[in-house]
């Protein structure tokens, strides 16, 4: 089987069934992969591969396994550029590939966005905050993205490098962003983390329950993940993965529309989610003002893609779980003691759920994000 995520699990992408509708050829849709792929790899040195999953009893509490998910060296350093590069596949078959780009970020999802956009030969243009890192801003820039620094205009609420993307997007600029909000395609790459989580478990026998600790900013990686990993079992598998989703005190709006949305509805999960689905902008409000914490590629003041995070965590009996600063701290300085893996403090704010809640039995978490500073 090819290691490249996006040609072994081609037929499952929504980029190719629309390119087979088009006529397309699965020749011709594996050569774009490969021509894209080869691309990035010009620009970061490697493309796209299979990440390990590895287990650690020394992680958990309670001495049962962790599996830790380690996507710190793929494409960009973190799982972004797995969703910007299933953009890049459907932007591609649409016909769309001139014109510029434009996200809002100031961590990963840039970096992902500038070595994806460089490599494919569209302009693109970053929206970031004044508060910005300035090492991130050199790998942009040496990316060739333009920058723009977004100041907070008065009585305005919410992100403003948000607002300022989605104006860029209203006067014809391209959205590419993991937010599905904004760039619909964005969680179609995103699923191949589930789908090779389904069979690297399957693979080592792994069976019943499975708390799937997932951290959440915008929720695109658990929106995705959670997708992919249930298409990728299916409903007959011995395994039952839980979904908690994890936020710190900083900044936790998933958190609080779950609260709301117990007290208003109550505990029917169909009620809940139907309520939630029809009126959206009642529950998920940005969250106002955002706190400090090491795991800054979290603090996103509105979870995005809320809706099918709370849709699996319904349907499998999980819950939000809200961490302080000091497990944050704890998660990120245990993992990787015990792992050896180079991971950010936001790439491990999963695992702080665990260590939050210490939910006994087998779990899965995500270690995303490669220590750049």
């Amino acid at each position: 089987m090819p290691d490249n995520p996006f040609l072994r699990y081609r037929q499952r992408l929504d980029s190719y069934r629309r390119a087979i509708e088009n006529g397309w050829s699965d020749q011709r849709f594996t050569e774009l992969v490969n021509q894209i792929d080869e691309a990035i790899a010009s620009v970061d040195g490697h493309g796209f591969e299979t990440t390990p999953l590895t287990a650690y009893g020394q992680l958990h509490p309670s001495g049962d396994e962790v599996w830790v998910k380690d996507d710190t060296n793929n494409v960009g350093g973190s799982h972004k550029a797995r969703h910007l590069f299933g953009v890049a596949l459907a932007e591609a078959i649409d016909g769309a590939e001139s014109g510029e780009l434009a996200i809002a970020s100031c961590g990963n999802a840039a970096i992902a966005a500038s070595v994806i956009a460089r490599a494919i030969s569209r302009p693109l243009r970053v929206f970031i905050p004044t508060w910005a890192d300035q090492a991130i801003v050199d790998i942009l820039q040496t990316n060739q993205a333009q920058i723009e620094i977004c100041r907070r205009h008065p009585d305005e609420t919410g992100d403003p490098t948000y607002l300022r993307f989605m104006e860029a997007v209203a006067t014809g600029s391209t959205p590419f962003s993991v937010q599905s909000t904004a760039t619909p395609s964005t969680l179609d790459g995103g699923r191949t983390i589930g789908w090779e989580l389904a069979d690297q478990l399957i693979e080592v026998g792994v069976t019943g329950d499975l708390g799937l600790f997932i951290q959440v900013g915008g929720g695109a990686l658990a929106a995705a993940t959670w997708q992919g990993i249930m298409e990728g079992l299916g409903q007959q598998s011995a395994i039952k993965p839980v979904l908690f989703a994890v936020q710190t005190q900083a900044c936790a709006p998933l958190a609080r529309a779950w609260d709301q949305l117990i007290d208003e509805v109550g505990a029917d999960p169909a009620t809940r989610l139907a309520v939630a689905s029809a009126d959206p902008d009642r529950f998920m409000r940005p969250w106002e003002p955002i706190g400090q914490s090491e795991a800054t590629g979290i603090l996103d003041d509105v979870t995005y893609d809320w809706l099918p995070i709370v849709a699996g965590m319904l349907a499998s009996g999980g819950e939000p779980i809200v961490v302080d600063e000091t497990t944050v701290v704890a998660a990120h300085q245990r993992g990787r003691a015990i792992t050896h893996i180079d991971v950010e403090p936001t790439g491990t704010a999963g695992y702080a759920g665990l260590l939050a809640t210490r939910r006994p039995g087998q779990a899965v978490v995500l270690f995303t994000g490669v220590t750049r500073f």
